[in-house]
């Protein structure tokens, strides 16, 4: 383990700003860029994924490397992907001497991540651990849990109010479609929140760290997963409407959605915000 004494002081504002200028970087509001000079948040969010010297850890958007020292210091071996080419030179510096950590550069979004982790990792068990733009955050957790990716645990920081969504109890009016979606995937939880002036720049809005666990199995059985969310995505689409009339816009008649909603003992009058998933399970089974 490296000597911390001699390792780059990456929460302090004063070599982050030296450090950024020698490299000619300049934020970018377009990407979301806010670093972390907290030095308390990323130990607990390396802790919280549970990276171990058997495991590997991948990050999505390391900036200048804060969280990725801390999974470093954990994890057997990391990979960070990083969108912005601007980045790479800077990481080679603060990450100097962690040869089991790399950086990739290129958009998440886009990467096959299946080929990616089994390149990178092989058979060790993997987390996901990131501090994910606000612009891009339910994208990217969607992205990571639709392509059903071998890994154990997703544990990130997002917007505070993105993090009440996604965390949401679903059939409460905090609950919105990604609340469904993510909870057919995964066992979601707050673990703590982070305050605007944990950052640089500083953002407008708190933050929260928030942990899915990946499901072996979806809570419930369904005919068809890609009816089940296009029913969600219509209903959420229009909440304030009745179900009857708002899955409308998924593309049915009403008489089968009637029909769905009789078959699952549901009032054509109720509205989406009151489903719980397997409501929505049986709702996508009667028309499927």
């Amino acid at each position: 383990m490296e000597n911390n004494k001699t390792a780059p002081r990456l929460t302090d504002v004063g070599y982050i700003r030296e450090l950024l200028t020698r490299h000619g970087f300049q934020f970018s509001k377009k990407l979301g860029q806010n670093f972390l000079i907290n030095p308390s948040v990323c130990p607990r969010m390396a802790e919280a994924c549970g990276a171990d010297a058997d495991s590997g850890v991948l990050e999505i958007g390391p900036g200048i490397g804060v969280l990725t020292r801390e999974l470093g210091l954990r994890a057997g071996r990391v990979v960070a992907i990083e969108l912005d080419d601007r980045l790479p030179p800077v990481l080679a510096e603060t990450l100097a001497g962690m040869d089991h950590v790399s950086v990739v550069q290129g958009d998440c979004m886009k990467l096959n991540l299946h080929a990616l982790l089994a390149e990178q990792f092989g058979d060790r068990p993997v987390a996901v651990c990131a501090n994910l733009p606000y612009y891009i955050t339910s994208p990217i957790i969607m992205n990571l849990l639709e392509s059903r990716l071998p890994v154990e645990n997703i544990t990130v920081m997002v917007q505070k109010e993105a993090a009440q969504r996604l965390c949401a109890v679903p059939g409460t009016r905090q609950a919105g479609a990604v609340t469904l979606a993510v909870q057919y995937y995964a066992e979601a939880e707050t673990l703590f929140t982070v305050s605007r002036g944990s950052f640089m720049p500083a953002p407008n809005v708190d933050s929260a760290v928030i942990r899915l666990t990946i499901r072996k199995q979806p809570p419930c059985e369904v005919k068809d997963e890609k009816v089940l969310f296009r029913l969600i995505r219509a209903g959420f689409g229009q909440r304030r409407k009745t179900l009857l009339n708002s899955l409308a816009a998924a593309g049915f008649t009403k008489a089968q959605i009637t029909a769905a909603l009789d078959a699952a003992g549901i009032a054509p009058a109720a509205r989406a915000e009151e489903l719980t998933l397997p409501q929505w399970a049986a709702i996508a089974d009667g028309i499927a």
